[in-house]
């Protein structure tokens, strides 16, 4: 028999089994992707379904062949009656490798997890954003998943807590935005519609796509994906954020600049969020 100390006290490492062996848990060797549940409905649900296969495919996880759309939408729902959750609801999925080993994996086979919630209520208050520099996201597209390596969202979200913010901006290692710790971030100027690029290592949304797509049909709009400075924050006429939960969330103030909301209340009206 084997033991390991768990805060002072020897327990059997048995007892632990599931934990110590789960590659989520000793290595991060994991990805999530969390939904929105309204009106009977997964909203976004292909999407979201084909960017988690996209995703298990880059981080080199094996898709069970039980997978499919139909099958993932059938244990979604099946975890939301479990719950006895019928009207809006947090579906969070976690998917991990399977196994055992080191760095080195033991096997590439992957499990998942599903976790579904009541969504809290909003607070109804202004929404002030700031800068968060202490330490950057990595640029590049191994960034746009949805690991569970979120450290710098962490530390970015308490950095905001602490100094009276209802969210903070990240950066990447070129000085460039990347995102809120829970969103996708746009910002407008006039007609122009401006956007962090995927290569600059945010998060590559399921919200943030359908915007984009909205955006990009309307005429008279120019939409950019780009890299974009921090300076550009104090230039803009309106800046919002978007995620699966909040759906589209303006922002009112960022240092002594305030924000107008007319293209966020647009796009949230022709998107039904």
């Amino acid at each position: 028999m084997t033991y390991i100390n768990r805060n002072g006290t020897l327990e059997e490492s048995s007892n632990n089994a599931s934990r110590m062996q789960n590659r989520g848990f000793t290595y991060g060797d994991a990805l999530f992707d969390v939904m929105k549940f309204e009106a009977g409905n997964v909203t976004f649900l292909e999407d979201h379904y084909f960017r988690l296969m996209s995703s298990m495919r880059m981080l080199r996880m094996k898709i069970p062949g039980h997978f499919t759309l139909e099958g993932y939408e059938k244990e979604l729902l099946k975890t939301l009656e479990a719950n006895g959750l019928k009207d809006s609801a947090r579906l969070r999925v976690s998917v991990f490798r399977t196994g055992g080993g080191y760095y080195l994996p033991e096997s590439n086979q992957s499990e998942y997890l599903v976790e579904a919630e009541k969504i809290p209520d909003a607070a109804d208050s202004p929404y002030e954003i700031e800068l968060f520099k202490d330490y950057h996201v990595s640029s590049g597209l191994l960034s746009t998943v949805k690991t569970n390596n979120r450290m710098v969202n962490i530390l970015g979200s308490i950095f905001a807590q602490e100094n009276d913010f209802q969210n903070a901006i990240l950066i990447n290692e070129r000085k460039e935005l990347v995102g809120a710790t829970d969103s996708n971030l746009f910002l407008i100027k006039g007609n122009k519609i401006i956007t962090p690029s995927l290569d600059s290592g945010c998060i590559n949304g399921i919200v943030r796509k359908k915007v984009l797509e909205n955006l990009r049909k309307s005429e008279g709009k120019v939409v950019e994906e780009t890299a974009v400075s921090p300076f550009e924050l104090l230039k803009v006429d309106e800046v919002f954020l978007t995620n699966s939960i909040s759906g589209i969330q303006s922002v009112d103030r960022y240092r002594k600049k305030n924000f107008t909301d007319s293209v966020a209340r647009e796009v949230r009206l022709e998107l039904g969020m």
